[in-house]
Parts: structure tokens; C-alpha cells; sequence
């Protein structure tokens, strides 16, 4: 799972030919790419341009999920508990800048995990004819203290095109889905004739995660046995069955 995403792609006019390998004009990296805050805390996230020309950074603040497949929506921001300063820097080529992200939740925060997302983006600071805008989401996670609970929680699976098993985050911290606590095993008249662990990726608290597996459809019944467990590590997974009737 990425912690920094680039949401949109810069606009370059045209390049001369053998141009391949020159660095681009606006290029920018964030360190940490991922912020992590207990409570109501603060870190500094250092801006640094390497692009071929000055650059103007503003801070946008959104929302912040995923879709069912994993990959990151930005979503429309409601009351943010984070602030960042400042809201716009200017950066030389090859220079940096920093950042200072402080996250300040309600007192009667819910405890776990809540995500934010803010927005970086970059503009040269002298366009001329090349129009070039570049965005960059860092992804701040704050924890709330209090009672964690981890709890993943199996939706009954179902046999279209493709097995599907849809695994939903019933705790309040995002969860990573580790290949090695999550198996799934098929078997038909007592014969294993698949087994599957998927690519690790994170579901969020209260959210849900649909995962895909190749398997072709035969007459007759299958059981299809789905363990999960949180983790790493992997505290005996815990099994379900599920009989599918083709």
C-alpha cells in the first residue's frame, strides 16, 4: 500500500528528441511519505524539489479511503484535526522545505485509527508557455488512544467469473492483510484443487476489502475454507467454510 500517492500527472509540453533522461521541471518528494500521530502530537515533513525549476508548494487538505480493490479515493474533506504550516512554500531546484503537520483530535474522539489526507501541490513559479502542475497526497494517520479493537470479519463468499471473498475491518484500527494470515483453501469431493493467499494491502477501520481469486467453475459442490487472522503475526487463524453449489 503506498503511503505518499500521486493523484494526477504533470502536464509537459512536448521534449526534444534525446530529452528521455533530463529531469523534469517540477519533481518533488515528501519525507515521511506517511505520517503516523498519537493523540494530539505534531511532525515535520521535509519538501524536497528536484526538478530543473522553482516551484510553489500549497497545501490542500482532504479526505482520505479506499475502494474495495484497495486502490486510494481522495474524498471530500468534512472537519479536519489536522493543521499544517506553512500553507505555501517556495522551493529552488534542488532545495528544500519544511513542513510542520499537527494533529489536534475532539476529546470525545472515537479511539483508533483516522485518516486524512493532504494535499501537496506544486506549480513552477515562472510557467511562459509550459503549463506543468503536479499533485502529491501524504497520507496522515492519527491514533487516538483508548480501547483498540481488531476484528476481521468474513462475508459469505460467492463463485461468478472469479472466487471473491469480501473481508470486512469490524475493528477500529486499518489493518494489514498479510498473505501469511490469509488463507484460502478449495476442495472438492475431499480434494484440495486450489490454494490462494493474496498481495498484502490495508483496509481501513469500518471498512471492507474485496479480494479476487481464478478458479474455474466445475459441477458439483465446493468448500471453501477462508482463514484469517490480524497481523503480523498471526495469532491461529481463525477458519470459516463456506459450501458453494454450482
Amino acid at each position: 500500500m503506498i503511503g505518499c500517492l500521486a493523484v494526477a500527472a504533470c502536464l509537459l509540453a512536448p521534449s526534444s528528441p534525446g530529452a528521455g533522461a533530463a529531469r523534469p521541471p517540477v519533481s518533488l518528494l515528501a519525507a515521511p511519505a506517511r505520517v503516523a500521530l498519537a493523540g494530539a502530537a505534531r511532525q515535520v515533513v521535509t519538501l524536497t524539489s528536484t526538478g530543473t525549476r522553482p516551484v510553489v508548494v500549497e497545501v490542500v487538505r482532504a479526505g482520505y479511503g479506499l475502494d474495495l480493490r484497495g486502490r486510494p479515493r481522495i474524498l471530500a474533506r468534512r472537519r479536519s484535526w489536522i493543521t499544517v504550516r506553512p500553507r505555501r512554500v517556495a522551493i529552488a531546484p534542488g532545495g528544500q522545505a519544511h513542513l510542520i503537520v499537527v494533529s489536534a483530535p475532539p476529546r470525545r474522539a472515537q479511539p483508533g485509527d483516522h485518516s486524512e489526507l493532504v494535499l501537496l501541490v506544486a506549480r513552477p513559479v515562472r510557467t511562459q508557455s509550459l503549463s506543468v502542475r503536479m499533485r502529491l497526497g501524504l497520507l496522515v494517520v492519527i491514533r487516538v488512544p483508548g480501547r483498540i479493537v481488531r476484528r476481521l470479519d468474513v462475508v459469505p463468499v460467492r463463485l461468478q467469473r472469479r472466487l471473491e471473498v469480501l473481508v470486512a475491518n469490524r475493528g477500529n484500527v486499518t489493518e494489514t492483510i498479510s498473505p501469511r494470515c490469509f488463507i484460502v483453501t478449495v476442495r472438492r469431493a475431499g480434494r484440495m484443487v486450489a490454494r490462494f493467499h493474496p498481495r498484502a494491502r490495508r483496509i481501513l477501520p469500518h471498512a471492507s476489502g474485496l479480494f479476487a481469486f481464478p478458479l474455474r467453475r466445475a459441477p458439483g459442490p465446493v468448500r471453501v475454507g477462508v482463514a484469517l487472522s490480524p497481523g503480523p503475526p498471526c495469532p491461529r487463524p481463525r477458519t470459516r467454510v463456506f459450501v458453494l453449489r454450482l
